[in-house]
Protein backbone atom coordinates (compact mmCIF):
# COMPACT_ATOMS: atom_id res chain seq x y z
CA UNK A 1 0.00 0.00 0.00
CA UNK A 2 1.10 3.49 -0.99
CA UNK A 3 0.68 6.92 1.30
CA UNK A 4 -1.72 7.88 -1.02
CA UNK A 5 -3.72 5.01 -0.21
CA UNK A 6 -3.25 5.18 3.73
CA UNK A 7 -4.43 9.24 3.62
CA UNK A 8 -7.19 8.14 1.65
CA UNK A 9 -8.76 5.50 4.38
CA UNK A 10 -7.79 8.34 7.36
CA UNK A 11 -9.46 10.98 5.50
CA UNK A 12 -12.84 8.85 4.75
CA UNK A 13 -12.65 7.67 8.57
CA UNK A 14 -12.22 11.67 9.85
CA UNK A 15 -15.00 12.53 6.93
CA UNK A 16 -17.33 9.90 8.52
CA UNK A 17 -17.21 10.26 12.11
CA UNK A 18 -17.33 14.10 11.28
CA UNK A 19 -20.99 13.54 9.91
CA UNK A 20 -21.88 11.00 11.78
CA UNK A 21 -20.88 13.07 15.67
CA UNK A 22 -21.73 16.32 13.88
CA UNK A 23 -18.55 17.99 14.46
CA UNK A 24 -17.77 20.97 13.03
CA UNK A 25 -14.89 20.77 10.00
CA UNK A 26 -11.29 21.23 10.95
CA UNK A 27 -11.45 24.44 9.11
CA UNK A 28 -14.59 26.81 9.03
CA UNK A 29 -13.11 29.42 7.46
CA UNK A 30 -14.32 29.27 3.95
CA UNK A 31 -11.67 31.58 2.24
CA UNK A 32 -8.75 29.10 4.30
CA UNK A 33 -10.87 25.89 2.83
CA UNK A 34 -10.96 27.08 -0.93
CA UNK A 35 -7.24 28.18 -0.57
CA UNK A 36 -5.94 24.79 1.44
CA UNK A 37 -8.12 23.00 -1.83
CA UNK A 38 -6.43 24.83 -4.51
CA UNK A 39 -3.01 24.44 -3.09
CA UNK A 40 -3.88 20.32 -2.63
CA UNK A 41 -5.10 20.41 -6.49
CA UNK A 42 -2.14 22.09 -7.73
CA UNK A 43 0.11 19.75 -6.36
CA UNK A 44 -1.73 16.61 -6.44
CA UNK A 45 -4.19 16.95 -9.52
CA UNK A 46 -2.46 16.66 -12.87
CA UNK A 47 -4.65 18.04 -14.92
CA UNK A 48 -5.30 21.15 -12.82
CA UNK A 49 -1.70 21.65 -12.63
CA UNK A 50 -1.38 21.33 -16.32
CA UNK A 51 -4.28 23.59 -16.46
CA UNK A 52 -2.76 26.58 -14.24
CA UNK A 53 1.30 26.32 -16.26
CA UNK A 54 -0.64 26.73 -19.72
CA UNK A 55 -2.68 29.81 -18.06
CA UNK A 56 1.08 31.05 -16.26
CA UNK A 57 -0.15 30.55 -13.06
CA UNK A 58 2.35 30.02 -10.64
CA UNK A 59 0.20 28.02 -7.36
CA UNK A 60 3.27 29.64 -4.71
CA UNK A 61 1.98 33.55 -6.12
CA UNK A 62 -1.93 32.65 -4.73
CA UNK A 63 -1.02 33.81 -1.30
CA UNK A 64 -4.65 34.89 -0.46
CA UNK A 65 -8.34 35.11 -1.56
CA UNK A 66 -7.71 38.49 -3.68
CA UNK A 67 -4.73 36.43 -5.48
CA UNK A 68 -7.49 33.16 -6.03
CA UNK A 69 -10.31 35.26 -7.68
CA UNK A 70 -7.70 35.98 -10.91
CA UNK A 71 -7.18 32.57 -11.22
CA UNK A 72 -8.87 31.80 -14.55
CA UNK A 73 -11.60 29.98 -14.15
CA UNK A 74 -12.19 26.85 -15.30
CA UNK A 75 -14.93 25.03 -17.92
CA UNK A 76 -15.96 21.60 -19.24
CA UNK A 77 -14.49 22.88 -22.52
CA UNK A 78 -11.10 24.11 -21.00
CA UNK A 79 -10.51 21.73 -18.84
CA UNK A 80 -13.03 18.92 -18.49
CA UNK A 81 -12.45 17.70 -21.98
CA UNK A 82 -8.64 18.48 -22.34
CA UNK A 83 -8.24 15.71 -19.66
CA UNK A 84 -8.14 12.04 -19.06
CA UNK A 85 -10.30 11.06 -16.44
CA UNK A 86 -7.63 9.70 -14.01
CA UNK A 87 -5.89 13.52 -14.62
CA UNK A 88 -9.02 14.48 -13.33
CA UNK A 89 -8.71 12.71 -10.22
CA UNK A 90 -6.15 12.87 -7.31
CA UNK A 91 -2.52 11.70 -8.54
CA UNK A 92 -4.10 10.88 -11.74
CA UNK A 93 -5.67 7.66 -10.45
CA UNK A 94 -9.02 6.83 -11.41
CA UNK A 95 -9.18 4.15 -8.90
CA UNK A 96 -9.02 6.51 -5.97
CA UNK A 97 -12.62 6.95 -6.40
CA UNK A 98 -15.03 4.13 -6.13
CA UNK A 99 -17.43 4.69 -8.58
CA UNK A 100 -18.55 7.20 -11.38
CA UNK A 101 -21.48 9.20 -12.43
CA UNK A 102 -23.18 10.51 -15.55
CA UNK A 103 -24.41 13.97 -16.48
CA UNK A 104 -28.15 13.86 -17.84
CA UNK A 105 -26.79 15.89 -20.83
CA UNK A 106 -29.14 18.69 -20.74
CA UNK A 107 -26.75 20.60 -23.09
CA UNK A 108 -25.53 18.00 -25.29
CA UNK A 109 -23.17 14.74 -24.80
CA UNK A 110 -23.21 13.16 -21.47
CA UNK A 111 -20.37 13.61 -19.13
CA UNK A 112 -18.50 11.25 -16.77
CA UNK A 113 -17.42 12.21 -13.01
CA UNK A 114 -15.54 10.70 -10.56
CA UNK A 115 -16.93 9.97 -7.36
CA UNK A 116 -15.43 8.78 -3.69
CA UNK A 117 -18.06 7.77 -0.21
CA UNK A 118 -16.62 10.52 1.57
CA UNK A 119 -17.18 13.68 -0.85
CA UNK A 120 -21.18 12.08 -0.52
CA UNK A 121 -21.53 13.67 2.58
CA UNK A 122 -20.92 17.30 2.26
CA UNK A 123 -24.17 16.81 0.08
CA UNK A 124 -25.78 14.20 2.68
CA UNK A 125 -25.37 17.71 4.91
CA UNK A 126 -27.63 19.54 2.81
CA UNK A 127 -30.08 16.70 2.86
CA UNK A 128 -29.77 16.68 6.40
CA UNK A 129 -30.82 20.32 6.22
CA UNK A 130 -34.00 19.63 4.87
CA UNK A 131 -35.26 16.20 5.65
CA UNK A 132 -33.85 16.85 9.45
CA UNK A 133 -34.41 20.68 9.99
CA UNK A 134 -37.63 21.54 7.45
CA UNK A 135 -39.32 17.71 7.48
CA UNK A 136 -38.83 16.58 10.97
CA UNK A 137 -37.83 13.19 9.75
CA UNK A 138 -34.97 12.82 12.94
CA UNK A 139 -37.85 12.52 14.96
CA UNK A 140 -40.72 10.82 12.59
CA UNK A 141 -40.69 7.42 10.80
CA UNK A 142 -40.37 8.71 7.40
CA UNK A 143 -40.71 6.21 4.06
CA UNK A 144 -37.89 8.32 0.94
CA UNK A 145 -39.44 7.15 -2.19
CA UNK A 146 -36.63 7.76 -4.65
CA UNK A 147 -38.32 8.03 -7.84
CA UNK A 148 -35.15 9.79 -10.23
CA UNK A 149 -33.25 7.83 -12.77
CA UNK A 150 -31.46 5.24 -11.61
CA UNK A 151 -28.18 3.67 -13.43
CA UNK A 152 -25.60 5.37 -14.01
CA UNK A 153 -27.74 8.57 -13.86
CA UNK A 154 -26.33 10.86 -11.39
CA UNK A 155 -29.80 11.67 -9.35
CA UNK A 156 -31.17 8.28 -8.60
CA UNK A 157 -27.87 7.03 -7.01
CA UNK A 158 -26.58 9.68 -5.68
CA UNK A 159 -29.90 10.53 -3.87
CA UNK A 160 -29.65 7.11 -2.84
CA UNK A 161 -26.40 7.13 -1.38
CA UNK A 162 -26.84 10.45 0.56
CA UNK A 163 -30.17 9.31 2.05
CA UNK A 164 -28.38 6.27 3.23
CA UNK A 165 -25.74 8.04 5.43
CA UNK A 166 -28.95 9.94 7.34
CA UNK A 167 -29.98 6.27 8.14
CA UNK A 168 -26.78 4.93 8.80
CA UNK A 169 -26.82 7.71 11.61
CA UNK A 170 -29.85 7.19 13.09
CA UNK A 171 -32.51 8.60 11.38
CA UNK A 172 -35.57 6.59 11.42
CA UNK A 173 -35.55 6.99 7.58
CA UNK A 174 -36.48 3.72 5.36
CA UNK A 175 -35.27 4.49 1.11
CA UNK A 176 -37.57 2.66 -1.35
CA UNK A 177 -35.75 3.24 -4.72
CA UNK A 178 -38.06 2.10 -7.79
CA UNK A 179 -36.80 4.85 -10.29
CA UNK A 180 -38.71 6.52 -12.51
CA UNK A 181 -41.93 4.05 -13.28
CA UNK A 182 -45.24 5.29 -11.49
CA UNK A 183 -46.77 1.67 -10.94
CA UNK A 184 -44.07 0.80 -9.50
CA UNK A 185 -43.66 4.05 -7.39
CA UNK A 186 -47.61 3.46 -6.31
CA UNK A 187 -46.58 -0.60 -5.43
CA UNK A 188 -43.99 1.22 -3.07
CA UNK A 189 -46.12 3.51 -1.69
CA UNK A 190 -49.34 1.06 -1.57
CA UNK A 191 -46.96 -1.28 0.20
CA UNK A 192 -44.89 0.86 2.75
CA UNK A 193 -46.81 3.76 3.61
CA UNK A 194 -48.62 1.88 6.68
CA UNK A 195 -45.43 1.84 7.80
CA UNK A 196 -44.60 5.26 8.32
CA UNK A 197 -45.69 8.28 9.56
CA UNK A 198 -44.73 10.53 6.81
CA UNK A 199 -43.83 9.81 2.92
CA UNK A 200 -41.03 12.04 1.26
CA UNK A 201 -40.98 11.81 -2.84
CA UNK A 202 -37.87 12.64 -4.56
CA UNK A 203 -37.50 13.72 -8.45
CA UNK A 204 -37.60 16.28 -10.65
CA UNK A 205 -40.89 18.58 -10.15
CA UNK A 206 -43.14 17.70 -14.04
CA UNK A 207 -42.56 13.50 -13.28
CA UNK A 208 -43.65 14.38 -9.46
CA UNK A 209 -46.30 15.76 -10.44
CA UNK A 210 -47.20 13.08 -12.75
CA UNK A 211 -46.66 10.87 -9.90
CA UNK A 212 -49.44 12.33 -7.95
CA UNK A 213 -51.50 12.83 -10.85
CA UNK A 214 -51.68 9.15 -11.81
CA UNK A 215 -51.56 7.64 -8.44
CA UNK A 216 -54.86 10.00 -7.45
CA UNK A 217 -56.53 8.84 -10.67
CA UNK A 218 -55.50 4.88 -9.24
CA UNK A 219 -57.81 5.95 -5.89
CA UNK A 220 -54.16 6.48 -3.82
CA UNK A 221 -55.60 8.76 -0.90
CA UNK A 222 -52.21 11.65 -0.69
CA UNK A 223 -54.11 13.28 2.27
CA UNK A 224 -54.54 9.97 4.32
CA UNK A 225 -50.90 10.69 5.36
CA UNK A 226 -48.46 13.49 4.97
CA UNK A 227 -46.29 13.70 1.90
CA UNK A 228 -43.34 16.18 1.00
CA UNK A 229 -41.72 16.81 -2.07
CA UNK A 230 -37.60 17.10 -2.71
CA UNK A 231 -36.54 18.07 -5.92
CA UNK A 232 -33.86 19.18 -8.21
CA UNK A 233 -33.22 19.68 -11.77
CA UNK A 234 -36.05 22.42 -13.02
CA UNK A 235 -36.82 26.15 -12.14
CA UNK A 236 -40.93 25.96 -11.13
CA UNK A 237 -43.44 28.53 -10.23
CA UNK A 238 -44.74 29.72 -6.74
CA UNK A 239 -48.17 28.93 -8.47
CA UNK A 240 -47.07 25.04 -9.46
CA UNK A 241 -45.62 24.61 -5.67
CA UNK A 242 -49.01 25.62 -4.40
CA UNK A 243 -50.78 23.43 -6.79
CA UNK A 244 -49.46 20.39 -6.26
CA UNK A 245 -49.26 20.95 -2.34
CA UNK A 246 -53.02 21.33 -2.55
CA UNK A 247 -53.10 18.26 -3.98
CA UNK A 248 -51.51 16.47 -1.41
CA UNK A 249 -53.36 18.37 1.15
CA UNK A 250 -50.20 20.24 2.66
CA UNK A 251 -51.31 23.36 4.33
CA UNK A 252 -47.80 25.05 4.66
CA UNK A 253 -45.71 24.96 1.22
CA UNK A 254 -42.50 26.15 2.59
CA UNK A 255 -42.08 23.21 5.37
CA UNK A 256 -42.91 20.30 2.95
CA UNK A 257 -40.69 20.83 -0.12
CA UNK A 258 -37.89 21.92 -1.23
CA UNK A 259 -35.56 22.08 -4.44
CA UNK A 260 -31.74 21.43 -4.57
CA UNK A 261 -29.16 22.91 -6.60
CA UNK A 262 -27.36 19.87 -7.48
CA UNK A 263 -24.95 19.03 -10.43
CA UNK A 264 -22.94 15.92 -12.17
CA UNK A 265 -20.50 17.87 -11.60
CA UNK A 266 -19.93 18.67 -7.88
CA UNK A 267 -22.84 16.76 -6.22
CA UNK A 268 -25.35 19.00 -4.20
CA UNK A 269 -24.15 22.27 -3.82
CA UNK A 270 -27.44 24.32 -2.42
CA UNK A 271 -30.74 23.78 -1.55
CA UNK A 272 -34.19 25.82 -0.53
CA UNK A 273 -34.84 25.98 3.35
CA UNK A 274 -38.00 27.12 4.61
CA UNK A 275 -36.81 31.07 4.62
CA UNK A 276 -36.01 31.20 1.19
CA UNK A 277 -38.90 29.41 0.01
CA UNK A 278 -40.72 31.77 2.25
CA UNK A 279 -39.11 35.07 0.23
CA UNK A 280 -39.37 33.67 -2.96
CA UNK A 281 -43.59 33.45 -2.78
CA UNK A 282 -43.15 37.11 -1.22
CA UNK A 283 -41.19 38.10 -4.08
CA UNK A 284 -43.38 36.17 -6.54
CA UNK A 285 -46.31 38.48 -4.87
CA UNK A 286 -44.06 41.60 -5.73
CA UNK A 287 -42.22 41.24 -8.94
CA UNK A 288 -40.78 44.77 -9.54
CA UNK A 289 -39.20 43.81 -6.05
CA UNK A 290 -37.89 40.46 -7.69
CA UNK A 291 -36.43 42.14 -11.10
CA UNK A 292 -34.41 44.71 -8.72
CA UNK A 293 -33.37 41.91 -6.27
CA UNK A 294 -31.97 39.79 -9.35
CA UNK A 295 -31.64 42.06 -12.13
CA UNK A 296 -34.53 39.77 -14.74
CA UNK A 297 -37.96 39.64 -15.10
CA UNK A 298 -37.81 35.95 -14.22
CA UNK A 299 -38.18 34.13 -10.82
CA UNK A 300 -34.74 32.30 -10.18
CA UNK A 301 -33.98 29.29 -7.61
CA UNK A 302 -33.61 30.70 -4.37
CA UNK A 303 -31.18 28.31 -2.09
CA UNK A 304 -29.45 28.76 0.67
CA UNK A 305 -25.83 27.09 0.96
CA UNK A 306 -22.48 26.33 3.45
CA UNK A 307 -20.13 28.11 2.19
CA UNK A 308 -17.35 25.79 3.69
CA UNK A 309 -18.48 23.17 1.79
CA UNK A 310 -19.35 24.65 -1.95
CA UNK A 311 -17.33 28.33 -1.83
CA UNK A 312 -19.63 30.51 -4.62
CA UNK A 313 -18.56 33.50 -6.56
CA UNK A 314 -20.02 35.34 -9.33
CA UNK A 315 -18.04 36.63 -12.87
CA UNK A 316 -19.75 38.93 -14.93
CA UNK A 317 -23.58 37.35 -14.35
CA UNK A 318 -21.87 33.59 -14.58
CA UNK A 319 -22.02 31.36 -10.79
CA UNK A 320 -18.80 30.03 -10.59
CA UNK A 321 -18.16 27.45 -7.26
CA UNK A 322 -14.94 26.02 -5.77
CA UNK A 323 -14.98 22.30 -4.21
CA UNK A 324 -13.63 18.88 -3.20
CA UNK A 325 -14.65 15.53 -5.07
CA UNK A 326 -13.38 12.63 -6.97
CA UNK A 327 -12.38 15.46 -9.52
CA UNK A 328 -11.93 18.31 -7.09
CA UNK A 329 -13.21 21.74 -8.90
CA UNK A 330 -11.61 25.46 -8.82
CA UNK A 331 -13.38 28.40 -9.82
CA UNK A 332 -16.04 25.94 -11.87
CA UNK A 333 -18.23 27.93 -14.20
CA UNK A 334 -20.88 25.91 -14.81
CA UNK A 335 -22.28 28.12 -17.27
CA UNK A 336 -25.96 29.15 -15.21
CA UNK A 337 -26.89 32.67 -14.56
CA UNK A 338 -27.01 33.78 -11.08
CA UNK A 339 -25.58 35.64 -8.31
CA UNK A 340 -25.22 35.77 -4.31
CA UNK A 341 -26.56 37.71 -1.58
CA UNK A 342 -25.36 37.70 1.62
CA UNK A 343 -27.97 36.85 4.36
CA UNK A 344 -27.51 40.29 6.44
CA UNK A 345 -28.32 41.74 3.20
CA UNK A 346 -31.29 40.08 1.79
CA UNK A 347 -32.72 41.06 5.31
CA UNK A 348 -32.02 44.85 4.94
CA UNK A 349 -33.68 44.87 1.09
CA UNK A 350 -36.89 43.17 2.34
CA UNK A 351 -37.28 45.54 4.92
CA UNK A 352 -36.47 48.33 2.73
CA UNK A 353 -39.15 47.47 -0.24
CA UNK A 354 -41.80 46.30 2.75
CA UNK A 355 -41.87 42.69 0.88
CA UNK A 356 -43.21 40.86 3.98
CA UNK A 357 -42.96 36.87 4.55
CA UNK A 358 -45.25 33.90 5.55
CA UNK A 359 -44.51 33.24 9.31
CA UNK A 360 -42.33 30.34 9.97
CA UNK A 361 -38.65 29.51 11.27
CA UNK A 362 -35.37 31.11 10.53
CA UNK A 363 -33.35 28.73 10.19
CA UNK A 364 -29.71 29.11 9.68
CA UNK A 365 -28.52 32.61 8.79
CA UNK A 366 -26.44 31.38 5.42
CA UNK A 367 -25.85 33.03 2.22
CA UNK A 368 -28.13 32.99 -0.62
CA UNK A 369 -27.42 31.91 -4.13
CA UNK A 370 -30.27 32.28 -6.88
CA UNK A 371 -29.90 30.65 -10.03
CA UNK A 372 -31.57 31.16 -13.94
CA UNK A 373 -30.24 27.85 -14.93
CA UNK A 374 -29.05 27.99 -18.52
CA UNK A 375 -29.13 31.34 -20.36
CA UNK A 376 -30.14 29.27 -23.75
CA UNK A 377 -33.31 27.85 -22.83
CA UNK A 378 -34.53 31.42 -23.28
CA UNK A 379 -35.64 32.99 -26.70
CA UNK A 380 -35.65 35.80 -28.20
CA UNK A 381 -38.90 37.64 -29.62
CA UNK A 382 -39.02 41.14 -31.30
CA UNK A 383 -36.05 41.64 -29.12
CA UNK A 384 -37.31 40.54 -25.76
CA UNK A 385 -36.33 37.26 -23.94
CA UNK A 386 -39.01 34.63 -23.28
CA UNK A 387 -38.17 32.81 -20.39
CA UNK A 388 -39.71 29.18 -19.99
CA UNK A 389 -40.37 30.16 -16.06
CA UNK A 390 -42.74 32.93 -17.66
CA UNK A 391 -44.81 30.25 -19.36
CA UNK A 392 -44.63 28.01 -16.27
CA UNK A 393 -46.73 30.50 -14.29
CA UNK A 394 -49.66 30.44 -16.97
CA UNK A 395 -49.61 27.12 -17.21
CA UNK A 396 -49.86 26.49 -13.47
CA UNK A 397 -53.17 28.36 -13.23
CA UNK A 398 -55.78 26.11 -10.95
CA UNK A 399 -57.88 26.37 -13.91
CA UNK A 400 -55.49 24.53 -16.09
CA UNK A 401 -53.22 22.48 -13.98
CA UNK A 402 -55.75 20.01 -13.27
CA UNK A 403 -55.35 19.24 -16.75
CA UNK A 404 -52.31 19.91 -18.22
CA UNK A 405 -48.76 17.76 -17.09
CA UNK A 406 -46.82 21.11 -16.83
CA UNK A 407 -44.47 20.23 -19.99
CA UNK A 408 -44.77 22.12 -23.24
CA UNK A 409 -41.90 23.57 -25.65
CA UNK A 410 -41.93 27.17 -26.56
CA UNK A 411 -40.80 27.37 -30.21
CA UNK A 412 -40.43 31.14 -32.25
CA UNK A 413 -41.84 29.96 -35.73
CA UNK A 414 -42.83 32.40 -39.43
CA UNK A 415 -45.61 32.14 -41.06
CA UNK A 416 -46.37 32.12 -45.05
CA UNK A 417 -45.56 35.79 -44.84
CA UNK A 418 -42.52 35.66 -42.91
CA UNK A 419 -44.24 36.78 -39.71
CA UNK A 420 -42.61 35.72 -36.22
CA UNK A 421 -45.01 34.30 -33.81
CA UNK A 422 -44.91 32.31 -30.59
CA UNK A 423 -46.00 28.45 -30.77
CA UNK A 424 -46.49 26.64 -27.49
CA UNK A 425 -46.92 22.91 -27.52
CA UNK A 426 -48.67 21.74 -24.25
CA UNK A 427 -48.75 17.93 -23.01
CA UNK A 428 -52.25 16.96 -21.61
CA UNK A 429 -52.49 15.18 -18.21
CA UNK A 430 -52.93 11.17 -18.81
CA UNK A 431 -55.49 9.96 -20.16
CA UNK A 432 -57.22 13.53 -20.70
CA UNK A 433 -59.28 14.46 -23.95
CA UNK A 434 -58.91 18.70 -24.17
CA UNK A 435 -62.10 20.47 -24.01
CA UNK A 436 -63.40 22.35 -26.20
CA UNK A 437 -61.46 26.26 -26.00
CA UNK A 438 -58.44 24.94 -24.26
CA UNK A 439 -56.10 26.36 -26.44
CA UNK A 440 -57.67 29.44 -26.05
CA UNK A 441 -57.59 29.66 -22.46
CA UNK A 442 -54.04 28.69 -22.19
CA UNK A 443 -53.16 31.63 -24.71
CA UNK A 444 -54.99 34.12 -22.75
CA UNK A 445 -53.49 32.81 -19.31
CA UNK A 446 -50.03 32.64 -21.16
CA UNK A 447 -50.18 36.37 -22.32
CA UNK A 448 -51.49 37.10 -19.27
CA UNK A 449 -48.70 36.15 -16.85
CA UNK A 450 -45.60 37.03 -20.02
CA UNK A 451 -47.03 40.73 -19.54
CA UNK A 452 -47.54 40.72 -16.01
CA UNK A 453 -43.95 38.77 -15.22
CA UNK A 454 -41.54 40.10 -18.16
CA UNK A 455 -41.94 44.15 -18.92
CA UNK A 456 -39.36 43.66 -21.69
CA UNK A 457 -41.97 41.48 -23.44
CA UNK A 458 -44.89 43.87 -22.56
CA UNK A 459 -42.24 47.04 -23.85
CA UNK A 460 -41.02 45.26 -27.22
CA UNK A 461 -43.41 42.78 -28.49
CA UNK A 462 -46.79 44.19 -30.43
CA UNK A 463 -49.84 43.96 -28.70
CA UNK A 464 -51.26 41.36 -32.10
CA UNK A 465 -48.44 39.33 -31.32
CA UNK A 466 -48.12 38.67 -27.51
CA UNK A 467 -50.90 35.78 -27.68
CA UNK A 468 -49.35 32.31 -28.19
CA UNK A 469 -50.31 29.61 -30.63
CA UNK A 470 -51.34 27.00 -28.54
CA UNK A 471 -51.00 23.12 -29.76
CA UNK A 472 -52.37 20.32 -27.56
CA UNK A 473 -50.33 16.76 -27.56
CA UNK A 474 -51.42 13.83 -25.43
CA UNK A 475 -49.22 12.76 -22.77
CA UNK A 476 -45.68 10.97 -23.64
CA UNK A 477 -46.25 12.32 -27.15
CA UNK A 478 -43.61 11.04 -28.79
CA UNK A 479 -42.41 14.17 -30.84
CA UNK A 480 -42.40 16.66 -28.52
CA UNK A 481 -42.76 14.41 -24.95
CA UNK A 482 -40.79 11.24 -25.25
CA UNK A 483 -41.42 9.36 -22.20
CA UNK A 484 -37.65 8.87 -20.07
CA UNK A 485 -35.75 11.78 -22.23
CA UNK A 486 -34.70 14.86 -20.33
CA UNK A 487 -37.44 17.40 -21.38
CA UNK A 488 -36.59 20.78 -23.00
CA UNK A 489 -38.83 23.57 -22.52
CA UNK A 490 -37.68 25.42 -25.82
CA UNK A 491 -36.68 25.10 -28.89
CA UNK A 492 -34.62 27.31 -31.21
Amino acid sequence: MTAYWTGRGERTLAGLRAFYEERAPATSNPDEKVLALFREAARDVPAYARFLREHGVDPAEVDGIDAFRRVPATTKDNYYRKSSLPELCRHGRLDGCDMVALSTGSTGEPAVWPRFVSHELESAARFEQILGGAFGAREQRTLGVICFALGNWVGGLYTLGCCRHLAAKGYPLTLAAPGNQPAEILRALRSLSDHCEQRVLFGYPPFLKDVIDFAAGQGFDWRAKPTKLVMAGEVFSEEWRSWVCGRLGVSDPPSATASMYGTADAGVIANETPLSIRIRRALARHPDAARELFGEARLPTLCQYDPRHRYFEVEDGWLLFSGDGGAPLLRYKILDRGGVVDHAAMREFLARRNVELEPGAEGEALPFVYVFGRSHFALSFYGANVYPENVSVGLEQPELAALLTGKFVLEVEHDEEQNARLRLTVELLRGVAAPSGLDAEIAQSVRRELTRLNSEFGAYVPDARRSPQVALRPFGDAEYFPIGVKHRYTRQ
